[in-house]
């Protein structure tokens, strides 16, 4: 599994952006299945980041370990990946697992892509407050064409 935002992949990909949403996992669905019939390498990009909040307008949280957070998020990646695929996993599959923002993160990874991925919806609550709108930063600014997908 990647870490390293600075580098993005080369060559024609479909990217898919996961957050371990249900949404998310209809666009892996979706994007396993184009990369499929593209013949195509499946690109897996998932994100990280240090969160602390404070007092506001859910009251206070404690700050959490970025290496928690870090290997929550690994470990998210790779039960989506067994839930949506089981052992029969497209060959030709990256994970990588960023550290920052999605929608930047996602929008990087666009470059040279064939087509980036996404749900139409991550988390929400909590979680939906600190990701944002991916869907839409990304449709507004991605490198390549975007497919949100709807479950």
């Amino acid at each position: 599994m990647s870490e390293h935002p600075e580098s993005v992949s080369g060559g024609e990909r479909i990217v898919v952006g996961v957050d371990g949403s249900e949404h998310a996992k209809h666009a892996l669905r979706e994007a396993a299945r184009l990369a499929e019939a593209l013949d195509l390498p499946l690109e897996v990009v998932t994100c990280w980041q240090d969160v602390t909040l404070a007092a506001g307008a859910y009251g206070y949280i404690p700050s959490l370990d970025p290496e928690d957070v870090r290997t929550g998020s690994r470990k998210m990646v790779e039960d989506v990946l067994a839930e949506v695929f089981g052992d029969d996993r497209p060959q030709r599959l990256r994970v990588r697992l960023w550290h920052g923002r999605p929608a930047d993160a996602l929008i990087k990874a666009s470059e040279g892509a064939r087509m980036l991925v996404v749900g139409s919806r991550g988390h929400g609550g909590v979680v939906g407050m600190l990701l944002g709108s991916v869907s839409s930063a990304v449709v507004s600014h991605a490198s390549c064409p975007v497919l949100v997908v709807r479950p």
